[in-house]
């Protein structure tokens, strides 16, 4: 009797997993991205804020290669693949967030935007052109070119999650 129950429930759930497969439009690691789509290019992202940060572009360009590589099944081409970024960084900002009774900062903002344009070869639905703000805000006594990096870093990370996100998980 256990041996028929087991076997049902390895059945069912070898059918349930062959049902979601072969819509093609979900998979177990959460994208939702359609099955003729197989390979993705990023172009470079150039900075063309006003002031920047000299290894953004590149920390966002690999950032997002990266995460396409290791959390999708798509393959990369330099150019052209059927999912196609390209964009740019529009923004680099700091701005003071909360003053005290000074009239001074307690804490400052690092503001970074980039325009992402996605360009999906099989499903122009798919397809968007959005522009992606994230922010940080850190003490406003410390040296900013001290927690620059830092930032940055942390920034560009949640603006790599937004952008897989809306490309490969609809969100």
């Amino acid at each position: 009797m256990k041996l028929k129950v087991d076997t049902l429930i390895l059945s069912g759930m070898i059918l349930a997993s062959m049902a979601l497969k072969s819509c093609g439009f979900y998979s177990f690691s959460g994208t939702s991205i359609p099955q003729e789509v197989k390979t993705f290019s990023v172009s470079y992202f150039d900075n063309n804020a006003p002031i920047n940060s000299p290894l953004l572009s590149q920390t966002i360009t690999e950032g997002l290669k990266q995460k396409f590589i290791s959390e999708t099944n798509l393959s990369i081409e330099e150019r052209n693949g059927d999912f196609d970024f390209s964009g740019e960084i529009t923004s680099f900002t700091v701005t003071p967030v909360s003053a005290q009774s000074t009239d001074n900062a307690q804490l400052n903002r690092l503001t970074i935007q980039v325009a992402i344009k996605l360009v999906c070869a099989s499903d122009d639905k798919i397809s968007f052109e959005q522009t992606f703000s994230n922010f940080q805000d850190f003490d406003a006594t410390l040296n900013f070119s001290d927690v620059e990096n830092d930032l940055v870093e942390e920034i560009s990370e949640m603006l790599i999650q937004s952008i897989f996100n809306k490309a490969a998980i609809n969100w």
